[in-house]
């Protein structure tokens, strides 16, 4: 039977003394504290090296081991050198492995879980390879080790910090005036580190350390790294309302053991000394022992709390005085150069967004940030003014954590929409674009089933219903006319190249074999037959459809940034719907949002998205530049009602429509179709290119019988006088259309 005693420096209350089975041998197991007295455990150590046949040292400082350098802790030294009999260690070998796989663990398990988290390290020198693999994840690491040892006011804030901040501390460690500092104003030192803790995701560090500046102000909601939890620490935490504690020590004896003990078990199995084993012989033993770390969660319930960021703006001179105090009677002389100096303005944090929660259990947060430029003032810069400002915001996103940002509104447009960007930023971007378009489309579809102008399906069945995507061959435009050929009767994919529109046919086709898909380049006069349009062009500024010729009651989904409707167009057709968007609501009271000018708890579709992929742990570029994919609508679509989206809202050029708006355009659509005859007139079939149209066939063909009819009887001379005035006009009117 090997025996291993392990002397530490903790309470003898926590002292235990069992005996197990690990690696095929019989262990006898005992801890002896010192409750603190250095001299106490020396001579704990020179009396049971003779009976044992590994000794471990605990709850003491390891040497620091900070990139290629090598700190000896003097006292811990002088306690190691006392045990010449066995092999003796302080686990420091063991614990640097456990510590780098839990950290591995937990980003696999939970998903992505450290990506750019605020990590405060109690001791980094200590914590040295920990630090490292965290730095794979995240570059908001922060150190304390200047702030106990030197009094400093300023904690390290990267790796290369800390290897400087080491290689002064070996010169000057243990001189008696850096010793001095080391133990003077323990008040002031414990306040800063505190205050550090309180703005942090996560904290490293021992019991000890973090009893010494915990309270639930500062530890509530924070994950802990540490190590050999005990019953008595872990009510500690709940009372401090942790969130979460990875404890690298594994419990592999029904009983927590520290990890001191576990590697003096190892090396006595071995009978070799610490020094004499490579990193991989401890990695083949803790993977023969399936050794993971174990997840604590205090309070009794974990909250995964992911964490993004998206960039607002102003959108007109009338939202820069809604948010700062400018009094509405401000000439429009000065609001120019208002509105010049505003786009100007460094990145700003509008409001912060809580208390999002998944049905999963998923939970996220989030910062709305503010950008000054109007899409006015966006255009009269370069694209790289832009830019600036944008990856600026990204740069504040992720010194607070942010782990994905959205870009809303005008800034997802300009330049390259957003590819620039996201190849600049530290942090994934994405445009929200996918669920932008699948927000509007689900909104079209549900804003026909209140108007009631089309009779519903049955289950399974399309709606009898015609619709145009007018822009198919472009990226928002051919993910509309998928999803329309899967719901509607007939889709009339329309733009300028019919060789485009004639492949994007096929593969509809491919995917939706009994879809009916028309393609036209020539499809003005169809507008009178639609019952649903979407306009999804990149023809700023141009006129991309009259609306006076479009069917009363026609529901028109302008999905294109900026929009191919400017609101004078819409103002012409009162009977009929033009949407802009559709809002989506949020699964849960969110806390801390300021308005952006939608109903409470309803945010724009771009923005749902971030919040999407942000409960969903995805934190990547999801959605940039001009190509939309289809997949990734689909995708982002799924994801949102996994995680509770809900449409709320659809919104025209005014804004959100209420049921009395859209009751409004009903009443007028019915009146207008009394005497509409735009849709009769229209054409059937789209002309293809080359061919010429076959001039007035069915008007001939309808006056045949009306010759026969005149033949059996012939009508009297002055009657016939009578009628050949009466039909003279409207051969003139038909020679003037046919010129």
């Amino acid at each position: 039977m090997k025996k291993v005693v392990t002397v530490t420096l903790g309470s003898s209350k926590q002292d235990f003394d069992f005996q197990t089975d690990f690696l095929g041998e019989h262990f006898a197991v005992k801890r002896i504290g010192a409750d603190g007295d250095h001299r106490k455990a020396w001579e704990m150590l020179r009396r049971q090296q003779a009976n044992a046949d590994a000794i471990g040292l605990g709850e003491t400082s390891d040497h620091y081991h900070v990139g290629l350098r090598t700190i000896v802790n003097r006292e811990t030294e002088k306690l190691l050198k006392v045990v010449t009999r066995v092999p003796v260690t302080t686990g420091a070998t063991l614990r640097r492995l456990l510590q780098v796989r839990a950290v591995r663990h937990v980003q696999k398990e939970l998903g992505n879980y450290f990506n750019n988290n605020k990590v405060l390290f109690l001791s980094g020198m200590r914590n040295y390879e920990i630090a490292v693999a965290l730095s794979d994840y995240t570059k908001n690491l922060s150190f304390a080790d200047p702030v106990f040892q030197a009094g400093s006011p300023l904690l390290l804030g990267s790796l290369a910090q800390l290897e400087l901040y080491a290689r002064g501390n070996e010169l000057v460690a243990g001189q008696k005036p850096f010793r001095l500092l080391e133990r003077s104003l323990s008040g002031l030192k414990n306040m800063r580190v505190a205050n550090a803790m309180a703005g942090s995701h996560v904290v490293v560090g021992t019991f000890s350390e973090i009893k010494a500046i915990g309270t639930v102000a500062n530890l509530e909601g924070k994950t802990l790294i540490t190590s050999a939890v005990h019953d008595d620490q872990l009510a500690f935490y709940k009372q401090c309302k942790v969130n979460l504690v990875i404890d690298v020590t594994p419990n592999l004896f029904g009983r927590v053991v520290g990890v001191a003990t576990l590697e003096a078990m190892i090396l006595a199995h071995l009978g070799r000394n610490a020094n004499e084993l490579a990193d991989d012989e401890f990695e083949e033993i803790i993977t023969e022992l399936d050794i993971t770390p174990r997840l604590l969660h205090p309070t009794g319930k974990f909250r995964n709390i992911r964490r993004f960021a998206f960039v607002v703006h102003p959108l007109s001179q009338e939202f820069i005085k809604k948010g700062f105090p400018i009094p509405k009677a401000t000439p429009k002389m000065v609001m120019d150069k208002v509105e010049q100096l505003a786009a100007y303005i460094p990145p700003q944090v509008y409001c912060k967004m809580e208390n999002i929660v998944s049905p999963t259990g998923a939970e996220a947060e989030g910062w709305l940030l503010f950008v000054g430029g109007t899409p006015k003032e966006m255009l009269s810069h370069s694209p790289e003014f832009t830019y600036r400002r944008l990856l600026a915001a990204a740069g504040m996103a992720e010194k607070m954590g942010a782990q994905l940002m959205g870009l809303g509104a005008f800034t997802k447009v300009v330049g390259d929409a957003g590819v620039t960007v996201a190849r600049r930023a530290t942090i994934p971007i994405t445009t929200g674009n996918s669920y932008s378009a699948s927000g509007a489309l689900w909104a079209a579809a549900d804003a026909m089933k209140r108007m009631g102008l089309v009779p519903l399906p049955a289950k399974g069945k399309r709606i009898a219903a015609k619709t145009m995507v007018i822009g198919a061959s472009g990226s928002i435009g051919s993910v509309s006319a998928r999803l329309l050929a899967m719901a509607f009767d007939e889709v009339v994919i329309a733009g300028r190249d019919m060789k485009k529109l004639e492949e994007l046919k096929k593969s509809i086709l491919q995917d939706t074999p009994d879809a009916k898909v028309v393609c036209s380049i020539d499809y003005d006069s169809l507008l009178g037959d639609m019952d649903m349009i979407v306009t999804s062009t990149s023809g700023a500024g141009k006129k991309i459809l009259d609306i006076t010729k479009v069917k009363p009651g026609c529901v028109i989904t302008d999905v294109a940034r900026p929009l191919d409707l400017p609101p004078e167009e819409v103002a012409k057709r009162p009977d009929v719907l033009v949407i802009e968007s559709g809002e989506i609501e949020l699964p849960t009271q969110v806390k801390g949002m300021k308005s952006i000018g939608l109903p409470k708890n309803v945010i724009y579709a771009c923005l749902a998205e971030t919040i999407v992929l942000a409960l969903e742990g995805r934190f990547e570029v999801f959605t940039i530049g001009r190509d939309t994919e289809w997949e990734k609508v689909k995708e982002i679509y799924k994801l949102g009602l996994k995680h509770g989206m809900k449409l709320s809202a659809i919104s025209g050029v005014k804004g959100v429509y209420s049921d009395d708006d859209i009751a409004k355009v009903v009443a007028l659509a019915k009146k207008a179709r009394l005497t509409w005859k735009g849709g009769a007139a229209a054409p059937k079939a789209t002309r293809a290119p080359g061919k010429k149209r076959a001039a007035a066939a069915k008007p001939v063909a309808a006056k045949a019988p009306a010759k026969k009819a005149a033949a059996k009887k012939a009508p009297t001379k002055k009657a016939a006088v009578k009628v050949a005035a009466k039909k003279a006009p409207a051969r003139k009117a038909t020679a003037r259309a046919a010129a």
